[in-house]
């Protein structure tokens, strides 16, 4: 099947992470079932849903510029936002060069579709001595195995700024206390290593003789684990982070991606070039990189306001 082929394209030769796989999966999905089902409105039950599917994926010749277009308008009318919407445009257009490669279309009826614009957003991020101020305080985190745990993970967050999916991943065996390193698998199974600080590393000393002394080594052998010993997972980290966060910060926006903004802009902030930033950050393009000159220049005109006569 059709379909088939293109997840293990996605998974083999672009080597997208699990996580894109199952989105574009998704859309794709989301696409089709509106394009064969258009003009209908009977609720269908799940055997229904896959047949019109594989129904359509099998002669996916029929697919015109038209159905993607509607398919878009439906979306924005359902309020969907831009960056959303992107995402799914870029599902398609993927799905459909590879349908071109393998010969299975003449036509890519994508190619002229045209993405909305995303209104330009600065990153969201904690000041620098807030979160200095939070992990330098102990009566923060309590004094036992997940106390232990939570600040490492707050501490490796702002410390190295890799994504949750990557902390989640980390294994014993990533860590180098020797050369004071952390080997990180990033997006497209791209590998980088990122030094830590001497306070990273006593805590990762210390937390990692606790996860032994209490017999919390699991099977997957990953880093960070659950106060039971099975692996740690995305919602756990998103909880710890949120919960300390919200003792230092009233935005609404807690979540581990903002210690990575925090990460980036505190390097910036301090003197780091940009592109030492993309390659301890993982970005492909100094293009991602550069979206937190924006955040510098901010704090340079707050600062400007607050100092200068006639600001």
């Amino acid at each position: 099947m059709v379909l088939e082929r293109f997840v293990k394209y996605l998974q083999y030769e672009k080597r997208f992470s699990p996580h894109t796989v199952t989105a574009y999966q998704n859309d794709l999905k989301q696409f089709l079932l509106h394009t064969a089902t258009s003009g209908q409105h009977a609720k269908l039950s799940a055997d229904e849903t896959d047949a019109k599917i594989a129904l359509l994926t099998a002669d996916i010749n029929v697919v015109t510029y038209n159905d993607i277009r509607d398919w878009i308008v439906e979306l924005m009318n359902n309020q969907q936002t831009a960056k959303s919407v992107n995402r799914k445009i870029a599902s398609l257009r993927t799905f459909f060069k590879f349908l071109l490669r393998e010969g299975v279309i003449t036509s890519n009826p994508a190619s002229k579709i045209q993405a909305p614009k995303i209104p330009k957003r600065l990153p969201v991020v904690v000041e620098e001595d807030k979160i200095l101020a939070l992990l330098s305080n102990n009566e923060n985190f309590e004094n036992d195995f997940t106390g232990v745990r939570d600040k490492l993970i707050i501490e490796m967050l702002f410390g190295t700024g890799i994504r949750l999916a990557e902390l989640v991943g980390l294994k014993d065996t990533d860590v180098d206390l020797y050369s004071n390193t952390i080997k990180v698998l990033g997006k497209r199974n791209k590998e980088r290593i990122i030094p830590i600080n001497n306070e990273l590393k006593a805590l990762l000393i210390n937390y990692m003789g606790l996860k032994k002394s209490e017999n919390l080594y699991n099977n997957s052998l990953t880093l960070f684990v659950t106060s039971k010993g099975a692996a740690a997972y995305p919602k756990m980290i998103y909880l710890i982070v949120h919960k300390y966060l919200s003792y230092i910060s009233t935005q609404d926006k807690k979540s581990p991606h903002v210690l990575r903004h925090s990460f980036a802009t505190s390097l910036l902030n301090n003197g780091a070039d940009l592109n030492s930033i993309k390659e301890l950050l993982g970005h492909a393009n100094l293009s991602a990189t550069q979206i937190y000159t924006h955040n510098s220049v901010e704090r340079l005109k707050s600062i400007y306001k607050q100092a200068h006569p006639k600001a």
